[in-house]
């Protein structure tokens, strides 16, 4: 099956604070954050033709701006404003939104005080991140050989665009191997992540997840956690080592684009889909078809 390039598609992408044509969004070749990675970005879902945490996730945007040293040129309230047009004006019941901001094109140096900050978001129908089918039977992980940096190295509490390099670096080779994604180790040799989502691990009815001190603490692995404390579930963050893998019952990955997606397999290690991660599925799927019942009372 053949992808439509996200170039060659119709439609409208809120732009600096308008709306233009999908095509006619462009930016220039010798702009600073194609060249030097001067950009940060969101990653959303919506349900029921509503942006899920939309503050929580401008909010982010707003703070990986202010890490990567430049300001965004509207206000929170404004670009929330603006991810409810756009996302009414393409007429999204069930997607994906991407607010993005980089610096502009007046300089091209590694110095790039005399930059503009653009922002352009746009949204497109995106009904799941893996397949009903294999959320179902657990997707399976290899184990990259890129390591998350350290938190003086890199701004990692940022959504950089330049942090996802290894990322994409691991997903390619994860799946040149057959795996669906790929754990991420931190640079001390830890459990950090997947390549664009949080990770649990189930050992003896409770829960571990790794203290995201060197990747993004996700806005569903914070909502995940609370649901699994509301249920009675212990929850620990603390740092953990990959050979813990051989005592670990059940694993889950959290994020926007793969909201609860369980894992059958990390490498040589195992595991089944058990009732700790059907349950955190449950109560997630739980908090959004509420986010649809509130949206339709609002609408």
């Amino acid at each position: 099956m053949s992808l439509l390039p996200f170039d060659d598609r119709d439609g409208m992408i809120w732009f600096n604070g308008e709306m233009v044509p999908w095509r006619n969004a462009q930016t220039h070749v010798l702009t600073h954050g194609l060249h030097y990675g001067s950009c940060v970005f969101e990653g959303e879902r919506v349900y029921g033709g509503h942006v899920f945490k939309l503050r929580e996730h401008t909010e982010r945007l707003f703070h990986s701006a202010a890490v990567m040293g430049f300001e965004i040129p509207f206000s929170v309230d404004e670009i929330d404003a603006a991810s409810k047009e756009v996302v009414a004006a393409q007429n999204i019941e069930d997607g994906y939104v991407r607010p993005v901001a980089w610096r502009g094109s007046e300089m091209m140096a590694v110095s790039a005080q005399q930059t503009k900050t653009h922002v352009a978001i746009a949204t497109w129908p995106w009904p799941s991140y893996f397949t009903p089918e294999a959320r179902l039977e657990g997707i399976r992980l290899g184990i990259a050989k890129w390591m998350r940096p350290a938190p003086n190295t890199a701004p990692t509490d940022s959504k950089a665009a330049g942090l996802y390099m290894i990322c994409t670096l691991s997903k390619h080779a994860a799946e040149a191997q057959g795996y669906d994604d790929a754990l991420m180790l931190d640079y001390r040799g830890r459990i950090a992540e997947a390549t664009g989502a949080n990770i649990f691990l189930v050992q003896k009815g409770v829960l571990h997840t790794p203290d995201p001190n060197c990747f993004l603490d996700g806005i569903t692995r914070r909502s995940v956690i609370d649901l699994a404390r509301e249920r009675g579930l212990e929850v620990v963050e603390r740092a953990i080592m990959p050979e813990e893998l051989a005592t670990t019952d059940e694993v889950f990955l959290t994020g926007t684009a793969v909201e609860v997606t369980p894992v059958s397999e990390i490498g040589d290690y195992r595991f089944e889909v058990g009732e700790v991660c059907r349950q955190m599925i449950e109560d997630y799927e739980a908090l959004i078809h509420s986010h649809r019942k509130e949206a339709a009372r609002a609408a």
